[in-house]
């Protein structure tokens, strides 16, 4: 996942909304979005809505019932070294029951991954809590931290870091929540078209990140279009004041070709 924009609280019909890109190669093998049973995977305390790496068989994005999301992005490096974990594991302890296991762990063996950046967002609904989040990143000298109220989005760098692509879709993901009424299916439509701004940023703006011009270029735009990299899912979701949950997916084929979409919409 290269690309997450949220909100928190930014809307009194939406506590929580996340509009996400995940870019990779078209090769390495994955599935769609579904349910995971607990059984199916030693990390998944509950049942979790997420897509599966086949590779590496964690996960790029994960849920559970109550609306809780988990995700994380790698951080891009010049020359980077493969870590020791899969960073496909790190949804699936984010949505463990009990934060501080989490804690304990990345205390233990931030390390051991290569570059990251995770949150974890609830909306509030099902606890009658106010709207948060949690990042982290092993990156970062700080040992996580808690955010508050408002709009932020995270790329292949640390946390709101200025990128031109992230400052482009987390304005117009803010000026349309703000606007949303309570029709969820036409807020994630005018979302998922936003995630699909395939615009390059100009060479000035470009970030510097060791990988080249020419790479920086195709990186730019929130939506990659390439034949062998490229955008491979685009996923909004939404959790609505009045305990909403809606879900919807589109995946991608080489090209910026559309294939499987998916809408999930469940009651809390």
């Amino acid at each position: 996942m290269c690309l997450i924009v949220f909100t928190l609280g930014q809307s009194r019909h939406y506590p929580l909304v996340v509009a996400a890109n995940r870019d990779e190669f078209f090769q390495r093998p994955a599935t769609a979005m579904d349910w995971w049973p607990e059984a199916s995977h030693p990390l998944a305390l509950e049942p979790i809505l997420a897509g599966r790496d086949l590779q590496s068989g964690g996960t790029w994005l994960a849920l559970n019932a109550q609306g809780v999301v988990s995700a994380v992005t790698n951080v891009r490096e010049g020359s980077p070294e493969d870590g020791l974990i899969s960073r496909g594991d790190l949804p699936l302890r984010g949505l463990h029951p009990q934060p501080q296991a989490l804690r304990r762990h990345l205390a233990n063996n931030a390390s051991r991954y290569s570059g990251f950046n995770l949150i974890i967002l609830d909306g509030g609904v099902h606890s009658g809590a106010e709207p948060a989040g949690w990042y982290f990143s092993n990156r970062e000298a700080q040992p996580g931290r808690n955010l508050p109220r408002g709009s932020y989005g995270v790329s292949n760098h640390l946390l709101q870091t200025p990128w031109p692509k992230l400052l482009r879709l987390r304005q117009r993901v803010v000026r349309t929540v703000a606007a949303a009424d309570a029709n969820s299916k036409l807020l994630h439509h005018a979302l998922i078209n936003h995630l699909m701004d395939s615009e390059p940023a100009p060479d000035h703006l470009l970030p510097h990140t060791g990988v080249g011009l020419d790479t920086e270029r195709m990186l730019s735009p929130a939506f990659i279009v390439g034949e062998h990299y490229g955008t491979r899912m685009t996923t909004v979701v939404t959790v609505a004041a009045s305990g909403e949950i809606r879900v919807t997916e589109q995946t991608w084929q080489p090209g910026g070709v559309r294939c499987d979409y998916r809408q999930l919409c469940w009651q809390r």
